[in-house]
């Protein structure tokens, strides 16, 4: 009902906060739907994990919804409605049915909280090895893939905010540390401000995050 309800939602005057909140709330929600619908999710590809939602086909790309008038698909929320708001930390809120996606809160987006909950959002990046591993031996540092995904959202919001010893690196590789450096253990931001380490990205993990393996709460 909740989902149906999405169609008819006006946004003509809403704040861009309200607005946010709400194409939060619906993707995540139209995620949740998808997999209860198809739950168990049986193997149609060797390609994603078993019981993965990529195993429910076109879930993302290809089904579409009504939400606020407009008939999109997962995807396009996420690749055209959600830039609109130059902000990418949204982009680690969307559960999308994975491990290695943001992990899904207990409660819904609101507006008046929203910059609070994405705050959070972002911090919880740092301390999750689904987004953020410091391998010291390797000298490296492995971040989640959604940096790479969404490279040109994190280097304009976040690229001239790293720190001034990190201006050698590529524009991506400085909003990947500007994001995540501040929020990073003291013994791990020793370890960064040497800048010898190499980026690399971790596989996205598209186990589904249920109660019943690896996904956790």
């Amino acid at each position: 009902g909740y989902v149906a309800s999405l169609a008819n939602v006006r946004l003509d005057t809403a704040s861009p906060q309200e607005q946010v909140a709400f194409w939060l709330n619906g993707y995540n929600d139209i995620v949740l739907q998808s997999v209860v619908a198809n739950y168990p999710i049986p193997r149609r590809t060797n390609d994603y994990p078993a019981g993965s939602i990529r195993q429910i086909p076109g879930v993302f790309e290809r089904e579409t919804h009504r939400l606020a008038g407009r008939t999109l698909t997962l995807d396009q929320i996420e690749q055209t409605v959600l830039p609109t708001f130059h902000d990418p930390r949204v982009f680690f809120a969307l559960g999308r049915g994975a491990v290695g996606g943001g992990r899904l809160r207990s409660e819904s987006y609101a507006p008046e909280q929203l910059e609070q909950q994405l705050a959070e959002v972002a911090a919880e990046c740092a301390s999750r090895s689904q987004c953020v591993q410091v391998d010291r031996t390797a000298n490296a540092m492995r971040v989640s893939s959604i940096f790479s995904w969404r490279r040109d959202a994190f280097v304009e919001a976040y690229a001239d905010r790293a720190r001034t010893g990190f201006a050698g690196r590529s524009p991506v590789e400085r909003a990947v540390l500007a994001f995540i450096d501040p929020r990073m253990l003291n013994t791990e931001q020793s370890f960064l401000q040497k800048n010898e380490f190499r980026l690399e990205y971790i596989p996205f993990d598209w186990s589904l995050n249920d109660l019943t393996g690896r996904g956790g709460r």
